[in-house]
């Protein structure tokens, strides 16, 4: 990813944002050697979340805390 100064954005501001739009790479913006600020493409999401999109996937167990037996241990190993 490309890096330059506060100072080099500040005068060309348009043409990086250009340069970003144009290449989908983003840059990085310095102050003393120091990363500031990203400069990156917008992009839209490709959906929208959907609350309860996931219920039917969930499993309810009856009961999670009594132990499995001793029959049903030693098969599972």
């Amino acid at each position: 990813m490309k890096t330059m100064t506060v100072t080099d954005f500040k005068a060309h501001a348009l043409r990086v944002i250009s340069s970003v739009i144009e290449t989908h790479e983003g840059i990085v913006i310095a102050k003393r050697g120091k990363p500031l600020v990203e400069v990156v493409p917008f992009r839209s999401p490709s959906h929208t979340p959907k609350p309860g999109r996931l219920a039917h996937t969930l499993v309810a167990e009856k009961d999670i805390l009594s132990p499995l037996g001793a029959s049903l241990w030693k098969s599972a190993c």
